[in-house]
C-alpha cells in the first residue's frame, strides 16, 4: 500500500475485498512504529481494538455483508472525543484515567460506517492553543520537520494523517482548531457549519463555538467523513433538524461561474507572511483561470474577531471547566475541607494556559464587568455576522490565508501568548459567525519548504459547495 492510497480506495477494495482490513491496519500500524516516538501524535494508540475491529471487517466482508462506507479506513480520533471505557484525557492532567461511560455521537458513527479507531490524537490541553505545546502529556512535533510544530489544538490528529500514520482524523475546531493545524502540516481540515455535527460527546471548551470536523490528505476524503459524520443528532440541542446534501454529489463541477471574493482585513492584515499572501493570490488566479470571477472584498469587522474571540471563547470556558472540582472526574488533589481539595485539584490539574484562559473568562463574566467585556464581544460578534452576509451578497465563497505563517519552531512563541493568538487571526471570524471554512494545501514556502495553507469561507450550510471550490484548487495544483 503506497502512501497516497485514499480512505476511497481503502474503503472500495475492502468492500470488494480486494485487499484486507486486518493488512491496511498493520502497515498503518506499521508507520506508528516507525516514527511516533519522534511524532508523538497519539495519546493512546489502540492496537488490540482496533485488530480486533480489523478482522470483524473482514469476517463481515466474507459473509457478504457490506460494512460502510468507511469500511477499513483507519482514524485517528481528537482526545477530546468521548470513547466509551477508553481513556479520554484532552490532554489535560485532571481528566488523566477517566474512561467516559458514553461514546460520542461521531465515534458512534464513524464505527458504524466501518472505520477503525487507531487511537486518541494529542492535543493542546482542553483544545486551548494554537500550537499542540499546551498538552500535559508532552508535544506533538510537525513530521514535515520536526523541529517545528504542528499547530493546534487538533495538532495530533493533522500529525497522524500528514505522517501516513492514519489516512483520516477527527478534530475539532472552536477558533482554527482543525484549519490552522491542517495549514502547517500540509493536509485537509475543514470546519462545517456550527450545528451540522453533533458536540454530543465532546468535552466542551466554548460550546457556542465548538464543531467537529475532518482531516485527510485529499478534499474527496474529507468530504467524505464529513458526510459519515453530520445530520441531525437529538442527543445536541444546538443539532441542525432538516435534511443535509451530499458533499461528494457536485464535488468535481469545477467553479465556472461562481463569484470569489478575497477577505482584505485577513489577507493584509499586519504579520500575513508575503509568500502566504502569494500562495492566496496564486489560489484565486487558479480559480479565475477555472471560470470563477474573483475580486477582493472589505469585511470590516473582521479585524475585531481575535478580541472579541478571547472574551467569548474563555467566558464560555470558564463555565464549562468548572465541572473539574476533584469530585466527578479523574484526579482528586489533597484538602482538609472541600474548597481546598478544589482549589488544589484544579491547581494540580490544570496547565497554565488553561488557567489564564479561566481567569480571564471568570474576570469578563463578573459584576461590573460583563456588558463591558462580555456583552461588547457579543456585539462584535453580531457586526461580524452582518458584515460577512453583506459580503455573501457578492460573492458565492471567500478567499484568504488559514495562518498568516508557516509553522513556527518550538518554544518561539511560547513566552508571549498574544503572538500564540495571532496564530488564529484568520480563522476566529468563521466559528464567531457559526459558517463553514476549510483549508487546502497550495504550495510551500521557498526557504523551508513547510506547507502553505488557503482556506476557503462560506455561509452557512455552504459545505457542499466550500469542497467543491476546494476540490477545483487541489486538482489546480496537480493533486
Amino acid at each position: 500500500m503506497s502512501d497516497s492510497q485514499s480512505a476511497f480506495t481503502i474503503a472500495n477494495d475492502v468492500r470488494s475485498g480486494r485487499q484486507r482490513a486486518r493488512d491496511i491496519l498493520e502497515q498503518h500500524l506499521e508507520r506508528i512504529d516507525a516514527r511516533e516516538a519522534d511524532v508523538h501524535a497519539f495519546n493512546l494508540v489502540l492496537r488490540d481494538e482496533a485488530r480486533a475491529n480489523a478482522d470483524a471487517i473482514d469476517a463481515a466482508v466474507a459473509a457478504g455483508d457490506d460494512p460502510g462506507a468507511l469500511a477499513g479506513v483507519p482514524i485517528a480520533l481528537k482526545d477530546n472525543l468521548c470513547t466509551r471505557g477508553i481513556d479520554t484525557t484532552c490532554s489535560s492532567k485532571i481528566l488523566q484515567g477517566w474512561k467516559p461511560p458514553y461514546n460520542a455521537t461521531v465515534v458512534d458513527r464513524v464505527h458504524a460506517a466501518g472505520a477503525i479507531a487507531l487511537g486518541k490524537t494529542n492535543l493542546d490541553e482542553f483544545a486551548m492553543g494554537s500550537s499542540t505545546e499546551n498538552s500535559a502529556f508532552g508535544a506533538t512535533r510537525n513530521p514535515v520537520d520536526l523541529s517545528r510544530v504542528p499547530g493546534g489544538s487538533s495538532g495530533g490528529s493533522a500529525a497522524a494523517v500528514a505522517a501516513g500514520f492514519a489516512p483520516l482524523a477527527l478534530g475539532s475546531d472552536t477558533g482554527g482548531s482543525i484549519r490552522q493545524p491542517a495549514a502547517l502540516c500540509g493536509v485537509v481540515g475543514m470546519k462545517p457549519t456550527y450545528g451540522t455535527v453533533s458536540r454530543y460527546g465532546l468535552v466542551a471548551f466554548a460550546s457556542s463555538l465548538d464543531q467537529v470536523g475532518p482531516f485527510a490528505r485529499d478534499v474527496r476524503d474529507a468530504a467524505l467523513l464529513l458526510e459519515t459524520i453530520w445530520g441531525h443528532d437529538p442527543m445536541d440541542s444546538t443539532s441542525i433538524a432538516s435534511p443535509l446534501p451530499s458533499l461528494l454529489d457536485g464535488i468535481d463541477k469545477g467553479v465556472a461561474g461562481l463569484r470569489v471574493g478575497i477577505v482584505e482585513e485577513l489577507t493584509d492584515v499586519e504579520g500575513i507572511d508575503p509568500e502566504v499572501r502569494a500562495a492566496v493570490g496564486k489560489a484565486a488566479a487558479a480559480l479565475e483561470a477555472g471560470g470563477a470571477t474573483v475580486d477582493r472584498v472589505s469585511v470590516p469587522s473582521t479585524m475585531y474577531g481575535l478580541d472579541a474571540y478571547y472574551l467569548i471563547a474563555p467566558a464560555e470556558a470558564s463555565s464549562n471547566l468548572a465541572r473539574y472540582d476533584g469530585v466527578r472526574y479523574g484526579l482528586r488533589g489533597a484538602g482538609d475541607d472541600i474548597s481546598v481539595m478544589n482549589a488544589n485539584t484544579r491547581n494540580d490539574g490544570f496547565g497554565s494556559e488553561v488557567k489564564r484562559r479561566i481567569m480571564l473568562g471568570t474576570y469578563a463574566l463578573s459584576a461590573g464587568y460583563y456588558d463591558a467585556y462580555y456583552g461588547q464581544a457579543q456585539r462584535v460578534r453580531t457586526l461580524i455576522v452582518r458584515d460577512f452576509a453583506r459580503a455573501y451578497e457578492h460573492f458565492d465563497v471567500l478567499l484568504s490565508p488559514t495562518s498568516p505563517t508557516i509553522a513556527f519552531e518550538f518554544g518561539s512563541k511560547t513566552t508571549d501568548p498574544l503572538a500564540m493568538y495571532l496564530s488564529d487571526v484568520c480563522t476566529i471570524p468563521t466559528n464567531l459567525a457559526g459558517h463553514c471554512a476549510i483549508s487546502v494545501p497550495y504550495g510551500n514556502d521557498s526557504v523551508h519548504q513547510m506547507p502553505i495553507g488557503v482556506q476557503i469561507l462560506g455561509r452557512e450550510l455552504a459545505d457542499a459547495l466550500i469542497f467543491r471550490v476546494a476540490r477545483a484548487l487541489e486538482l489546480s495544483r496537480g493533486a
